[in-house]
């Protein structure tokens, strides 16, 4: 219903301005759409875009839970690593960009762009799931003498799921957002950033609203795939 709504009030807008340049109808992006997805050229950039970018969110994920445990560990870890994660949040996604031009080739630079962005997020938020773990229960495992396993598995795993999963959820977008921002500066070959800023180019309103439309589209799939498995993932883990 709320598409519905949406996609009406999108096409009244088309209407009223009456300038295709300016706002193309729903209806004629769909049609160009319908002819995208018969290119070959459409499936290559897709999975040139998807590759990258997935790649630099899985390493952040990798990295953000292992600085998260060390600087749980030691408080020397998490004084050093307060300062580099405090300026990547503050810093622009634009300045990133540029400065990464200069050190890495176009191609690259939606991987770190991605991993930089989904990086204090994902470490901000395990480091937080750790610190909420209940102290009662770690004094109770150790008194029992738990093992490693059984710790993660009754008291760590509990605590860091709702932390892990709601950083996961908002950095996906946000990594989604700055590497095909990334792409549209660094214009490498066959990549969505680089068809988004040719129709922007050349005044292709409708190609714009198609690749931006796919975007979204390609975007929520990988979420709602990525969360599902990293669910069943710990639904495992704690069934173990």
């Amino acid at each position: 219903m709320a598409v519905a709504a949406a996609l009406l009030l999108w096409q009244l807008a088309s209407v009223i301005i009456g300038e295709e340049v300016l706002l193309v109808s729903p209806l004629k992006v769909l049609v160009r759409l319908s002819h995208l997805v018969f290119e070959k050229a459409f499936y290559s950039a897709v999975a040139f875009s998807f590759v990258r970018i997935t790649f630099g969110f899985v390493l952040a994920v990798i990295a953000g839970c292992v600085f998260a445990t060390a600087a749980y560990r030691w408080h020397t870890a998490e004084v050093f690593l307060w300062p580099y994660m405090s300026v990547i949040k503050a810093t622009p996604v634009a300045s990133f960009i540029i400065l990464c031009l200069i050190w890495l080739t176009s191609s690259s630079l939606p991987i770190f762009i991605a991993f930089l962005m989904a990086l204090p997020i994902i470490y901000t938020n395990v480091l937080a799931g750790f610190k909420s773990t209940d102290k009662k229960l770690l004094q109770m495992a150790d008194i029992f003498r738990f093992s490693f396993s059984k710790k993660l598995k009754y008291i760590y795993l509990p605590s860091l799921k709702p932390h892990f999963l709601s950083a996961c959820s908002v950095a996906l977008g946000l990594t989604w957002k700055a590497g095909i921002a990334a792409e549209i500066i660094g214009i490498p070959d066959g990549s969505m950033g680089e068809m988004l800023y040719n129709a922007k180019l050349y005044l292709a309103t409708a190609d714009l609203f198609s690749w931006t439309v796919t975007i979204v589209c390609v975007s929520i799939l990988f979420e709602k795939l990525f969360m599902k498995l990293i669910n069943a993932a710990f639904d495992r883990l704690e069934g173990l």
